[in-house]
């Protein structure tokens, strides 16, 4: 096995984040590899003067498109706030045509999405980008199968994650495809993160859990509450699902998953909910009922506690409309 290189392309305007982030992951799993089996990181761009990143930052990169020849694990273009209305660049352009010839797997953070479908990578393919573009990348690229709410996504070689610091979970991701979960949950406990969110998860849920084996205890308890989220949950009915008692099960559940039973509970029914509130106008006790909150007043204390803002504010900012998606910072109604 060789050192695994990573090719993060960057560009005048490029977010910060979207570079720094897959590659602090990457990098923090060094930490726990031998030398011929951790990554190596290089920037590239369509020169090697210095770049101004959205923030401010410069940022120079270690290779040209001339230079970079080939021969990467994981090639990653990383996206920027004017992305998705600049036109595109050329150089780039013709560059990422070749991806799939000089990398194993290739992709892109946030916006980034952007600069593939100019190359045609995207056509066919399922794709995630930050959920405010997403609607103008599936416009842009009507051959591309965009998905909104998807944290990131995985087509074959293709990689392509929603925003900003959805890339550290791409690159988690690709640690754990690497390596293993249990060396993508120790980057993820070491870059603070509560854990690893899914592709498949919205990308408004910051109250997420860990996969755990999916023949453990703790699957069987997660498949079990998720399956059946409108009825009541005790740590006893999980414990005797699980073949454990009750102190073993949380015990456990805690060193698996990072939370107790009853946090993963409350958490699932709010995950539960939320998608609810996005995707329909149903009451809100139907939605309280439905997802074993009970009242809905239990379900706003919940959500206060939870994601900081009430049901009917939720639903105000995130309802789905054919054409809208309001901004996460919409003023919710008095």
């Amino acid at each position: 096995m060789t050192v695994r290189k990573v090719a993060i392309v960057i560009h005048e305007g490029v977010q910060a984040l979207d570079v720094a982030g897959p590659a602090d992951a990457l990098h923090g799993a060094n930490a726990y590899l031998p030398a011929a089996e951790r990554y190596e990181t290089v920037l590239v761009a369509g020169h090697r003067c210095p770049l101004r990143a959205s923030n401010g930052m410069q940022l120079v990169a270690d290779l040209s498109f001339d230079d970079a020849v080939g021969d990467f694990d994981m090639l990653l273009v990383a996206g920027g706030p004017a992305m998705p209305d600049a036109p595109p660049d050329p150089a780039l352009t013709a560059w990422l045509r070749k991806a799939p010839q000089i990398a194993r797997l290739y992709g892109s953070v946030c916006t980034g999405a952007f600069a593939l479908g100019y190359a045609g990578l995207l056509d066919q393919r399922r794709a995630a980008t930050h959920w405010q573009h997403a609607g103008k990348l599936s416009r842009r690229f009507p051959e591309a199968r965009v998905e909104p709410d998807a944290i990131h996504i995985r087509d074959e070689r293709l990689m392509t994650s929603a925003g900003v610091t959805a890339g550290i979970d791409l690159a988690l991701a690709v640690i754990g495809e690497n390596h293993g979960h249990g060396l993508a949950l120790a980057v993820a406990k070491r870059l603070v993160m509560v854990a690893q969110r899914q592709g498949g998860q919205s990308q408004f849920s910051p109250y997420l859990t860990a996969p755990s084996d999916p023949d453990s205890p703790v699957a069987r308890v997660q498949a079990l509450v998720m399956g059946n989220i409108g009825q009541r949950h005790t740590l006893q009915s999980l414990a005797a699902a699980a073949c454990m008692s009750t102190r073993n099960l949380t015990r456990y559940f805690m060193q698996e998953a990072g939370i107790t039973p009853y946090a993963f509970v409350q958490q699932a029914r709010v995950d539960a909910a939320r998608k609810m509130l996005e995707a329909g106008d149903q009451p809100l006790k139907s939605v309280a009922f439905s997802c074993g909150f009970g009242t809905v007043d239990r379900m706003r204390i919940v959500f206060n506690e939870r994601l900081g803002v009430t049901p009917a504010q939720y639903r105000a900012s995130f309802h789905r409309r054919i054409g809208h998606r309001p901004s996460a910072f919409a003023t919710p109604p008095p």
